[in-house]
C-alpha cells in the first residue's frame, strides 16, 4: 500500500485517499510518500505514460482500470493531442508547452486529474468537502474549472486584490457556477497563503466545513506533475541520458515534481529554478540562507512569492527526513524572516539545483527576442525560464524549459514586449465581456472563515 508521512514528522502516515483529501497533514507539514517508488518502463501517449508513472502512488485506492480512465478522462480536455508538446527554440533547447488545458496554465496538468480524483473518493465515502486555496494567478482558475458543477465540492479561492492579470483574474471572476467562489483579499499572495493555512490549523473550523486543498499542498498536484518530466525526457528519446530542465518558479511545487521525477530514477542533469526579482529562491541556493523581502510586483505576477510552500518538502529532505528539524527550521523563518542550511546541507541542494533570476527590463528583452527570431509568442514566466535556461546552461547540454501558461493570459506584458496582442482561444474569447462574481475581503482570518462557512452548501 501507498503511504504518506508528514514533513512535521508528528502526524500519523496515512493512505492516498487520506492524502488526496486533507490536503496539508494536521501537525501544519505536507505529505510525501514514505518510500519512492521506482519509474517504470513506459510507452504510448501522454495518458497512457501518466497512468504508468501514477500508478504506484495510488496503488490500494483506486483500481487501475478506474484510475486508468480518469486519467484519460482529465487529458481528452486538452487542445493538443500531444497533451504537452514539444517545442525547440534553438539547438539543445527545448519549450515544453504545458498551457493546453482549459484555463492556459500548467496547473490544468494535475488539476483537470485532481478534480476526477476527488469526485471518485468522495462518492466512495459518501462525503462533502469545502476546497479552500491561494492563488498567485493561475492555481485558481484551474482549480474551480476542475471542480465546477461537482455535487460534493464546494470551492473558495484567495487571490491577491490587484495583483494578478486582468486575464487571470476574470478567468475565476467569471466562472458560472453555483460552488465555485472567487475572493479578492486586501493583500499579497503570502498572506492569502497564509489565511489557508490558518484555516486548517483551526480544527474546529476544519472540521466542521470540512476542509480540504487543491494548492500544490496537495500532494496529489505534485504527482501529477511529474509525469510531464518523465514524458519529455521520453519523447527526447533520453529516459537513459541525463536532461537539465528549466522551471520557471513561485511557490517550488512544479520544480519539486523534478526533483521527484529525479527521486523515481528520470536521469536529470540539473533543476534550473528560475525566479524574477522576487528571488528568495535563487538567493537560497546562492547562499544556503534564505530570507524574505518585501514582495515586489513584476510582469511575472504567479511568482511574486516570498515563502513558497513547497520549499518544506525538499527542505524535510535535505535535513535528512527529520521532520522536527524541519518544523523548527521553518518556525524560526516565520519569526524572524531568515534561516539557514547547515554547509552539508547547501552542499546536497547546489549538487541537484542552481538558480537564476531575470528582471521586468530582462523579461521582455526575453519575449522581444523570442519573437524575433523564431515567430513565437511567449508570457514573462515562460520568458524568465529561457533567459534563466539560457545563462545557466553548459556546452552541449540539452535544456527543457517549462512553458507554463498561454501568452494571451499576460497580453498586456506581450504587447509590450512585440507590438503584437496575443488573441485568447475561441473557448475564452469573450472573457471580457463576461460578468464578474467576486468578494472583496479584508485580510482577517476570522472574516474570511465566516465568509466560507456562509457560502458552502450543507
Amino acid at each position: 500500500m501507498a503511504t504518506y508521512h508528514s514533513s512535521r514528522g508528528r502526524s500519523p502516515e496515512i493512505g492516498f485517499g487520506d492524502t488526496l483529501l486533507g490536503g496539508l497533514a494536521p501537525d501544519g507539514g505536507l505529505y510525501l510518500p514514505t518510500t519512492w517508488p521506482e519509474l517504470p518502463t513506459t510507452e504510448g501517449d501522454y495518458a497512457s505514460i501518466a497512468t504508468a508513472v501514477m500508478a504506484p502512488f495510488v496503488a490500494d485506492t483506486i483500481g487501475l482500470d478506474d484510475f486508468g480512465s480518469m486519467v484519460e478522462d482529465a487529458y481528452a480536455t486538452f487542445s493538443d493531442p500531444q497533451v504537452c508538446p514539444l517545442v525547440e527554440v534553438e539547438p539543445g533547447h527545448h519549450l515544453l508547452e504545458l498551457f493546453h488545458g482549459p484555463t492556459l496554465a500548467f496547473k490544468d496538468v494535475a488539476l483537470q486529474l485532481l478534480g476526477r480524483l476527488f469526485d471518485h473518493e468522495l462518492e466512495r465515502r459518501d462525503q462533502r468537502v469545502t476546497i479552500v486555496g491561494a492563488t498567485s494567478g493561475d492555481t485558481g482558475s484551474a482549480a474551480m474549472d476542475a471542480v465546477r458543477d461537482r455535487d460534493r465540492v464546494d470551492i473558495v479561492i484567495l487571490f491577491p486584490k490587484g495583483r494578478t492579470s486582468e486575464v487571470q483574474r476574470r478567468q475565476m471572476t467569471t466562472l458560472d457556477a453555483p460552488n465555485v467562489h472567487a475572493v479578492a483579499v486586501d493583500g499579497t499572495f503570502d498572506d492569502c497563503q497564509d489565511l489557508v493555512k490558518a484555516m486548517f490549523a483551526d480544527e474546529a473550523f476544519r472540521s466542521r466545513v470540512g476542509l480540504s486543498a487543491v494548492n500544490s499542498i496537495n500532494w496529489a498536484r505534485v504527482m501529477a506533475q511529474i509525469v510531464y518530466y518523465v514524458w519529455a525526457a521520453q519523447q527526447l528519446d533520453r529516459r537513459d541520458t541525463p536532461t537539465t530542465f528549466c522551471v520557471p518558479t513561485g511557490n517550488f511545487g512544479n520544480v519539486f515534481a523534478g526533483h521527484c521525477a529525479r527521486r523515481m530514477g528520470l536521469p536529470i542533469e540539473r533543476l534550473l529554478v528560475a525566479s524574477n526579482t522576487n528571488d528568495i529562491l535563487t538567493r537560497l541556493i546562492h547562499t544556503g540562507t534564505m530570507t524574505a523581502e518585501a514582495v515586489v510586483p513584476t510582469l511575472s505576477p504567479s511568482m511574486d512569492i516570498q515563502i513558497s510552500s513547497n520549499l518544506e518538502r525538499l527542505l524535510f529532505e535535505l535535513l535528512g527526513a527529520n521532520g522536527p528539524a524541519t518544523a523548527e527550521l521553518l518556525t524560526d523563518f516565520r519569526a524572524t524572516g531568515s534561516a539557514s542550511l547547515r554547509p552539508e546541507q547547501h552542499a546536497e541542494l547546489i549538487a541537484g539545483f542552481t538558480g537564476g533570476r531575470l528582471d521586468d527590463t530582462e523579461t521582455l528583452d526575453v519575449i522581444r527576442d523570442i519573437h524575433d527570431s523564431t515567430g513565437m509568442l511567449v508570457e514573462p514566466h515562460t520568458a524568465v525560464g529561457i533567459g534563466v535556461a539560457r545563462r545557466l546552461r553548459r556546452v552541449d547540454e540539452t535544456v527543457v524549459t517549462l512553458a507554463t501558461a498561454h501568452p494571451a493570459k499576460f497580453p498586456d506584458a506581450v504587447e509590450q514586449a512585440t507590438g503584437v496582442r496575443p488573441p485568447l482561444p475561441s473557448h475564452l474569447a469573450d472573457l471580457y465581456e463576461r460578468t464578474e462574481r467576486v468578494t472583496d475581503l479584508p485580510n482577517d482570518l476570522a472574516i474570511v472563515e465566516d465568509f466560507v462557512d456562509s457560502v458552502r452548501r450543507r
